[in-house]
């Protein structure tokens, strides 16, 4: 196994001798949409997104971003219906509840969980594999690289998923919940991560190494978008589409990002 030295040159969000990129919080002029949802999503995750991160190193801003994006804030059929808040489908080895929904293919199958909570842990868990393990040497304050990492290691094939996670981050202050640790914790978090990433890999089953590409049933709203216009591009109804996103009324700003697939 690598030394934590080497492993850190090169790694995601770091230059060349092995420092971590600090990440400056700077409000932005451009105007943000803030949903209501999404706070509350915020507020109920947080405890468990840090919970994760303590554990196995992932930012906890990474999470709930990720969750927000995934679950359209909650919202989605799979996180109402299934506490599926990931999009994390079946695999050989699921022994779960499975439900059955349209998305890459007729009736794909994703997983059905207990609580979102063992969502999120499973979320973690799905992770620890050796395409993500560069991932797990990276500061567990470093969202910038995570992001970065996970769109470099084919988590999504939106070109603009890393860009999407960060803007999900600092438009809700989510790097506030990210916490910093000292050298040896870091040293004892990677050595007991990167370890059982490798016991994991002789299990793998070799297409379930990497989670399904997420193909991204998102709309950024852009200048002269409106709720009918959005409605009928992705052949929903207006009451659909604001219900998908939580939304009481019309209004819409630059930049706002809304569900448009049950």
């Amino acid at each position: 196994m690598q030394s934590t030295k080497s492993r850190q040159q090169g790694a995601y969000g770091r230059d060349h001798s092995g420092q971590s990129h600090h990440h400056p919080h700077r409000p932005s002029n451009k105007p943000t949409a803030i949903s209501a949802s999404a706070q509350d999503y915020i507020t109920r995750y947080q405890t468990i997104a840090i919970q994760e991160m303590n554990t196995y190193g992932i930012p906890a801003s990474i999470t709930l971003a990720q969750g927000l994006l995934e679950s359209a804030n909650g919202n989605s059929t799979l996180a109402r219906e299934a506490n599926n808040h990931f999009g994390i489908k079946c695999t050989p080895d699921w022994k779960g509840e499975s439900f059955f929904k349209d998305d890459d293919a007729i009736d794909d199958c994703f997983r059905v969980y207990r609580s979102p909570e063992d969502s999120f842990r499973d979320h973690s868990e799905f992770l620890l594999r050796k395409r993500y393990a560069p991932l797990f040497d990276l500061d567990k304050d470093d969202y910038t690289g995570w992001a970065k990492g996970l769109k470099k290691a084919g988590y999504a094939t939106n070109p603009r998923y890393a860009e999407l996670l960060i803007d999900l981050i600092e438009r809700y202050g989510l790097y506030e919940y990210d916490r910093g640790e000292k050298a040896p914790e870091k040293i004892n978090r990677e050595e007991r991560v990167l370890t059982e990433i490798a016991d994991n890999s002789p299990q793998e089953p070799e297409k379930a190494e990497a989670k399904p590409p997420v193909e991204m049933k998102i709309h950024e709203v852009k200048q002269g978008d409106t709720i009918y216009s959005i409605s009928k591009q992705y052949g929903l109804s207006t009451d659909e589409l604001k219900n998908l996103n939580s939304l009481d009324g019309d209004d819409l700003v630059l930049g706002q990002l809304l569900l448009v697939s049950k």
